[in-house]
């Protein structure tokens, strides 16, 4: 009996944690309500370098990389590649909808080693700073292969000065 009554209170106390993330995660997806959709890739924007494989960490507020943007499925990690074009930086994430970072939003780019529950080496993702409407943003990315990193960024910066 005392195994019984032990197993429904450690079951109780599991659900209850996971209601209460849900609860959290629907809160603040309602209190980011305003947060536009950020735009999809469209037709005749053309890659200028190969797709760069990895994982699409999260996008949150600029400057504060605790900070998730819940809404739009922008706050889930998978996996996917970041495709820099003459239009902007495209994600292409695996199970879910493309986004496209325009050229003419994006404000900086650098590297850094954490974001929302993803650390790494020094440098180890790179980040894009951009204004998705009115909501300026940080967006991480963290290549397979080390050595994608430091060309990545470079074009991207390339790219912030030609538009400039």
């Amino acid at each position: 009996m005392d195994r019984t009554v032990g197993t429904f209170i450690v079951a109780a106390v599991i659900l209850l944690v996971i209601v209460a993330i849900a609860w959290g995660w629907s809160r603040r997806k309602r209190a980011q309500a305003q947060v536009v959709i950020p735009p999809k890739p469209h037709l005749g924007i053309k890659p200028v370098a190969d797709p760069v494989e990895g994982s699409y960490v999260s996008t949150t507020k600029a400057g504060h990389p605790l900070e998730r943007v819940a809404v739009h499925g922008l706050g889930i990690r998978t996996t996917g590649e970041l495709v820099v074009t003459d239009g902007g930086v495209i994600m292409d994430l695996a199970g879910r909808e493309d986004f496209l970072i325009p050229r003419r939003d994006i404000v900086s780019v650098d590297t850094t080693n954490g974001m929302i529950g993803k650390f790494v080496e020094r440098g180890g993702i790179i980040r894009i700073t951009w204004h998705l409407g009115d909501t300026l943003v940080d967006t991480g990315f963290r290549a397979r292969y080390a050595a994608s990193t430091t060309p990545t960024v470079d074009r991207i910066r390339d790219m912030i000065e030609e538009a400039q």
